[in-house]
């Protein structure tokens, strides 16, 4: 939505909250959603992105949902698509498993080398985690195909190591198509994830990958659909949590901050601080962040869901409480720059354009691919522009590079 369409859907959402007699507070609760919601988005400072909730500020308001619409072109982001996306679907685009299959009926393959293939593995999350999606490509280019034939290349008894490389390199990769708004191929690759831990005989890698599957519908905006696979995977993981497995405790807590998310993302405050909540009562059983099947879930990990929802629900000073003092050191840099967007969201939602512009800038140098390619920092920049008219030298810069000028 452009800035222009941005501040006049928002005059026209306040001219006719007021004819109804309708205060902030009492408009809020009839369209389900907060009251700092209504007024960021009738300041122009947060836009209105799916047609549901456009849909609902029209009912409420009496007023023809074309009047609204017309100042509210719900458009797909025009940016340029980032690197490597292209080259990411296409890998997943392969027959790798037919030609590993009828490659091996030849009978003239080498028995692979499972050490050298983990290292590789290993090197793909590093590569994830640090959001260098062009080089974690060039890697998965080669490895997928090679862990597909080495897959198929021994007898069944020693195919489990191999079924569970697949399944963390399927990983990987849909953790990075996700990061790169390309959600459809991020869910198929969670779903060979899925494939491979079942052939694996390995329930909690399935949960990892379930876990994956999760961040998918998350960036496709399927909440219903997030709750229901961490709802039924959290159920099936509770016994071994209950029991204090450290593994299933970890991926336990991982899969209820996407609980958190949806349901602050459906606006329902209540469930997803409960959620927070429960979160942080199994991090702090942990004892510490851990990084169990690449979740990095811990009370640091805890602490930067609480600044997301509270960012998700439109209760900025929350969010900021909650991040002053969060050390993220200890975390992926992938992490600590998705930390930094929420931080500038924030300061977003209270208009202070200089803080926001500073925390991007900061998230930018810690992770450029990242915050050039994230449709929340397209958003927010957007959003900047009009906070911040004209723009200043920074904003500017910060809009060219991310596409949103």
């Amino acid at each position: 939505m452009s800035n222009e369409y941005q501040k006049a859907l928002g005059r026209k959402i306040a001219q006719h909250r007021k004819r109804r007699g309708l205060s902030q507070r009492e408009f809020a609760g009839l369209v389900d959603r907060s009251e700092a919601w209504v007024s960021q988005v009738e300041r122009g400072v947060r836009r209105i992105d799916r047609m549901s909730v456009l849909e609902a500020v029209a009912d409420v308001l009496e007023v023809p949902l074309s009047e609204l619409a017309a100042e509210s072109p719900i458009v797909a982001s025009t940016a340029e698509e980032a690197p490597g996306s292209s080259r990411l679907r296409l890998v997943l685009s392969r027959a790798h498993a037919l030609s590993a299959i009828l490659r091996n009926g030849d009978g003239d393959t080498a028995a692979p080398d499972v050490d050298a293939l983990r290292d590789r593995v290993d090197e793909a999350w590093s590569l994830t985690h640090a959001s260098r999606y062009v080089e974690l490509t060039e890697l998965l280019e080669a490895l997928v195909p090679e862990l597909e034939a080495a897959a198929r290349s021994v007898p069944n008894g020693q195919r489990v190591p191999l079924f569970r490389l697949l399944n963390t390199t399927y990983q990987a990769c849909s953790s990075a198509l996700s990061k790169l708004g390309e959600f459809e191929a991020a869910w198929i690759a969670a779903d060979r994830a899925i494939t491979a831990a079942e052939r694996a005989d390995e329930p909690l890698l399935m949960a990892a990958g379930e876990f994956r599957l999760c961040l998918t519908f998350q960036g496709a905006g399927y909440f219903d659909q997030v709750e229901a696979t961490a709802g039924t995977s959290c159920e099936a993981l509770s016994p071994l949590a209950d029991r204090g497995e450290l593994e299933a405790m970890s991926l336990f807590g991982a899969l209820t901050l996407q609980r958190a998310v949806a349901a602050a993302r459906r606006n329902e405050a209540t469930t997803a601080y409960r959620n927070i909540a429960q979160a942080r009562a199994v991090a702090e059983r942990l004892g510490g962040d851990r990084n169990d099947y690449n979740t990095e879930f811990g009370p640091t990990n805890v602490s930067l869901h609480e600044v997301a929802v509270a960012v998700e629900l439109g209760d900025a000073g929350v969010a900021l409480r909650a991040a002053d003092g969060v050390d993220t050191s200890g975390l992926s840099t992938e992490r600590q720059g998705r930390f930094l967007i929420d931080v500038a969201r924030a300061h977003l939602q209270r208009r202070n354009a200089d803080a926001a512009v500073s925390a991007l800038e900061q998230a930018e140098q810690i992770t450029p691919e990242q915050v050039r390619s994230h449709p929340l920092v397209r958003q927010a920049v957007g959003d900047l522009l009009t906070v911040q008219d004209p723009a200043g030298p920074a904003l500017q810069g910060l809009a060219r590079r991310t596409g949103a000028l």
